[in-house]
């Protein structure tokens, strides 16, 4: 019979059926608007975009507070070469240096550098306020972490190799 899926009502997504559809057109809404909300206070306040927050965390966390570029675009999930322009915009003001890798003379390493830790100490702020403000202040705590637990799920299934997160796994 058309229209149904195992004896529920399909959606206009193929696959789903209303509720799922629904359940992921709020999810997408959701995180797509706190993405854009929080970029732009981010970038209002600070002149970094939310990737450019993301990418001076890592290195600031990483050993030295230098990561290779490759390692970066990994950890970013982003494309080599968006990192290497997000690089060379964020050494043009300061925030980090590039340099050789001694290890290897082919790779490119880069360094946080101490104006760029100061600034990423107030861009924190800014996030973590966003943060609390338009997503935490809006769950109780059992939400947050059934949040959580249903995005780490869903994280951790992509990362092995697109499987399905199995169920009842912590």
């Amino acid at each position: 019979m058309e229209g149904i899926i195992a004896g529920r009502t399909a959606s206009a997504m193929p696959g789903l059926d209303i509720a799922e559809q629904r359940s992921w057109n709020n999810f997408l809404d959701a995180a797509l608007r706190l993405y854009a909300t929080l970029n732009k206070a981010l970038v209002e306040s600070h002149r970094l975009t939310l990737n450019d927050v993301r990418l001076l965390d890592a290195l600031d966390k990483a050993a030295g507070g230098s990561a290779r570029m490759g390692d970066l675009a990994e950890e970013l999930m982003s494309l080599p070469s968006r990192v290497t322009r997000q690089i060379h915009r964020l050494e043009s003001q300061n925030l980090v240096t590039r340099c050789s890798s001694p290890d290897d003379g082919r790779g490119v390493l880069a360094t946080i550098t101490d104006k760029g830790r100061e600034v990423l100490r107030d861009a924190l702020a800014t996030y973590g306020d966003g943060v609390r403000t338009h997503f935490l202040d809006r769950l109780s705590r059992t939400q947050i972490a059934a949040m959580g637990e249903n995005c780490r799920r869903i994280g951790a299934g992509l990362r092995s190799d697109g499987a399905p997160a199995r169920l009842g796994r912590v």
